[in-house]
């Protein structure tokens, strides 16, 4: 592929094409790629997204090790290449008759496989890319090898040469760096190349994929967030296409239920639309003080026992059923009409046009990317004020839910600690790359990052049990999580979709919640309710001013107070 390019003229510096040459090239690699039986090789090691680098870029660019063609001549990665050649040594010497070299041939016939795996265009000769493979897969598997025997595997163990680099119990920085960077989505190797090299070493594919499957299934116990998973799915080696994406297969759930899901809930919103849109005829003014009575209904004491009578009172009574058109125009409330209006009606008119919308919104939802409001919630510390209780799970992103009637948000445990970060970044951006369906990891980390604001927040899930954190402090949680708010794109996920609905309902519907909300729209910047205010406030005293002037007012207090 390599002699396509063409070649830089010296003299007239011009790009100068050996017509016939280049014809050739083009005619021996089409047939090249036809030898292939037909297959055709989806892109799976891609480059991260210039938007994602740019928020964080050693999350993705590895500081250690170098796996694959991406990053393989950074000079400050180089000093692994001794590491990887002596890996590449062991490997041959532990197995007399798996021959680096019958490996290199038979990568040789998969070169063009190897090449269509990545993204970017691989600027060098075919045997450079299959020596690139075999050295690197051999440090791999080596390192692998460590996770393998947490599972119980037979394995010789890592050589005394790397065990400075590699511990047993993950304690050493260089370790943890190297975990880090075989996660990382640009450092990804082919799964065929190290199933070729197992089944070259055990002489059975079979054998080759029950030892990666040990391999990476120790891995993901120890870099993976949900540690407390108690059941793994039953993920075939064969069926992935790189570590990476076996990593992210056993965290992300299969999600094949998500149209009936929405479909359910676009239904039922257009149901309470026409329960709402049917009661719009009642007296405004009779619905207003339902909701003053409501509030009084509690209260029994004091002042409010008598401001209770007046309103259970005949005259009112009367008063409350007279249509909107006349009350309004009656003598002292014509001055507060428009701000009345504003404050009963506002709403309503609100929620009419949201019912009138509702039938055309369930058809076009379900394909269009849901707006940044939707993806509010509220923080951790303002549901737990609500009433709302943390409970975690021993589970993965399927085990999140909100039970409405126990008032209950049910979160998997998950531990932090200094990979984790780079982990969850490196799912999102690939998840991001190959778009196969909903944004699962993505949408996971907006939820954690919308309940989460603060140090207060993490400390009370760490608390609950949710968040095993192993990093410094309850800051660098919060830090963490709200530093994971880039994304490509936004996607529904009718899971999370689903609790994040349920839990912004129950949370708008706390009387305490609306009381302030009302002061905050109505009050803290709403002139016309302190006109409103100001109105009802002149008319009481001439209201009062017009039963002194046929009563005699100090007489009366006189009495009332004697009577005391």
């Amino acid at each position: 592929m390599s002699s396509l390019r063409p070649t830089m003229s010296n003299a007239h510096s011009k790009l100068t094409f050996d017509e016939l040459q280049w014809v050739i090239n083009i005619r021996k690699t089409l047939e090249e790629e036809l030898e292939e039986d037909g297959d055709q090789f989806a892109v799976s090691i891609f480059s991260v997204p210039k938007l994602l680098m740019a928020s964080d870029p050693d999350s993705y660019v590895p500081q250690q090790v170098a796996l694959g063609p991406y990053h393989y001549w950074r000079p400050e990665l180089y000093e692994m290449q001794r590491y990887k050649i002596a890996a590449a040594k062991r490997f041959q010497k532990h197995h007399q008759s798996c021959k680096l070299e019958n490996l290199v041939d038979q990568l040789t016939k998969l070169e063009q496989r190897v090449r269509a795996c990545y993204h970017k265009f691989l600027d060098f000769n075919g045997e450079t890319l299959v020596w690139m493979m075999t050295v690197d897969a051999s440090f791999l598997l080596e390192f692998l090898q460590v996770f393998s025997m947490q599972e119980g595997a037979k394995v010789q163990r890592v050589s005394s040469s790397m065990s400075h680099l590699v511990d047993y119990a993950g304690k050493k920085s260089a370790h943890n760096a190297i975990l880090r960077d075989i996660v990382m989505l640009e450092n990804q190797i082919p799964l065929f190349v190290l199933r070729k090299m197992l089944d070259l070493k055990f002489s059975s594919l079979e054998a080759a994929d029950d030892m990666l499957s040990l391999m990476f299934i120790g891995l993901f116990k120890e870099i993976s967030p949900f540690k407390m998973m108690e059941e793994y799915p039953n993920i075939q080696v064969s069926e992935n296409v790189h570590l990476l994406d076996f990593l992210y297969n056993v965290i992300v759930p299969k999600l094949e239920q998500q149209s009936d899901t929405i479909e359910v809930e676009f239904q039922q919103e257009q149901k309470e639309g026409n329960d709402e849109e049917a009661t719009s005829d009642s007296s405004h003014v009779k619905q207003f003080f339902s909701e003053v009575w409501k509030l009084l209904s509690k209260l029994n004491k004091g002042p409010m026992k008598m401001v209770k009578k007046v309103i259970v009172s005949k005259p009112l009574k009367v008063f409350v059923q007279l249509p909107w058109k006349i009350v309004s125009n009656l003598p002292g409330l014509k001055v507060m009409k428009q701000p009345l209006e504003h404050f009963l009606f506002s709403q309503e008119k609100g929620d009419e046009n949201k019912g009138e919308s509702a039938s055309s919104r369930s058809n076009s939802l379900m394909n269009k990317p849901p707006s940044v409001e939707e993806i509010t919630i509220p923080s951790v510390t303002e549901l737990l004020n609500c009433g709302i209780r943390f409970v975690p799970t021993k589970g993965s992103i399927s085990s999140i839910s909100f039970d409405v009637k126990t008032c209950t948000f049910y979160l998997p445990t998950i531990g932090l600690d200094v990979n984790t970060e780079v982990f969850l970044r490196n799912l999102v951006a690939y998840e991001a790359s190959v778009a196969l369906g909903p944004l699962v990891i993505t949408r996971y980390t907006e939820l954690m990052n919308g309940i989460i604001d603060s140090e207060e927040d993490a400390k009370v899930l760490r608390e609950k049990g949710i968040i095993l954190n192993h990093l410094k402090s309850d800051k660098e949680v919060a830090n963490l999580w709200n530093g994971m708010s880039k994304s490509l794109r936004l996607s529904r996920v009718s899971l999370l979709d689903k609790v994040i609905e349920d839990v912004n309902k129950y949370y708008n519907g706390r009387m305490k919640v609306k009381i302030w909300k009302f002061m905050r729209v109505y009050v803290f910047s709403s002139w016309q309710f302190l006109t409103f205010l100001a109105a009802l406030c002149l008319l009481l005293l001439m209201a009062l001013q017009a039963f002194c002037s046929v009563y005699t007012c100090s007489r009366f207090f006189q009495s009332a107070l004697d009577s005391q």
